[in-house]
C-alpha cells in the first residue's frame, strides 16, 4: 500500500516541537510548510492536508492567516481532505463558514471529552476519552452541514465536514510539549499552572495516547477508494 502524501501546514511560531510531534505520528510522506512565514503551498497536489496548532487566533489581523484559511477552503472544496488540530480546527471551521470566538478563559491540561456521534476518524477511541487541551478560542458555530463529533463542558472538540475533520484537542502532544506549553502561559495563575503540571504524568499520557489512533484513521482514509458521490 502506498503512503499518502500530506501537506503539513505548520502554524507554530516556534515549529520545532510541532514538527517532531507530527512527523512521529503521521505515517505519510510529509511536505512541511511554515505558514507563519507566508509559506503556503502553490498547488493542491496532495492526498491530504494537516493544519497544526498555533499561538495565534484565526480572527487576528495577521497577513499570513487569510491565505491559510483560503487554502484550507480550496483544498476541501477540491476534495482534498483537511485535518485541523486546535488552531487548525478553528481554521477549518472559519474556512467553511463556521464561527470562532474568544472563550474568555483557558481550557488547559488533560481533560475528558465525550464523543457525540460515530465516525471513522474516531474508530478505536472510546466514547469518553482523555486528551491534552490548550486553547482560549473555540468554534462556537459549526460550518453549515458539519456534524458535531465530540464535545465537553468547554464546547466543541471535533466536527466533520465532508472528508475534512477538525479536532480542538492535541492528540500529537508528548509530555515534554505539554509541559513547555503550560509553562509558557504567562496569564495562568501559579496555582493553576501547578495543577496542570501535576497532571502531566505517565497515567494521563497513557490514557491520552488512545487518541493518536485518529492519525492512523485519517491517513488510512486517504489511501482507501473514495466512495461514489
Amino acid at each position: 500500500m502506498s503512503r499518502p502524501r500530506i501537506a503539513l501546514l505548520n502554524a507554530a511560531h516556534d515549529p520545532t516541537d510541532t514538527t517532531r510531534n507530527f512527523r512521529r505520528e503521521l505515517d505519510a510522506d510529509l511536505a512541511e510548510f511554515h505558514v507563519v512565514d507566508g509559506d503556503v503551498p502553490s498547488h493542491r497536489e496532495f492526498d491530504g492536508v494537516v493544519v497544526t496548532g498555533s499561538r495565534s487566533s484565526v480572527y487576528w489581523d495577521e497577513d499570513w492567516i487569510p491565505p491559510l484559511v483560503e487554502y484550507a477552503a480550496d483544498c476541501h472544496d477540491a476534495g482534498v481532505p483537511v485535518l485541523g488540530v486546535c488552531f487548525g480546527h478553528q481554521v477549518l471551521a472559519a474556512a467553511l463558514g463556521g464561527d470562532v470566538a474568544d472563550m474568555g478563559e483557558y481550557e488547559i491540561g488533560y481533560r475528558e471529552i465525550d464523543r457525540t456521534a460515530a465516525d471513522p476518524v474516531f474508530d478505536g477511541v472510546g466514547e469518553t476519552f482523555t486528551a491534552f487541551t490548550t486553547h482560549s478560542d473555540a468554534v462556537v458555530d459549526l460550518p453549515p452541514g458539519a456534524e458535531l463529533l465530540a464535545e465537553n463542558e468547554y464546547g466543541i472538540h471535533a466536527f466533520r465536514a465532508g472528508r475534512s475533520v477538525g479536532v480542538q484537542f492535541h492528540p500529537e502532544y508528548d509530555t515534554a510539549t505539554a509541559e513547555r506549553v503550560t509553562k509558557r502561559k504567562d496569564d495562568l495563575s501559579q496555582e493553576r499552572e501547578s495543577e496542570v503540571l501535576a497532571g502531566i504524568d505517565d497515567e494521563n499520557y497513557a490514557a491520552a495516547c488512545e487518541t493518536k489512533q485518529l492519525f492512523e484513521n485519517f491517513t488510512q482514509s486517504l489511501v482507501e477508494p473514495r466512495p461514489a458521490d
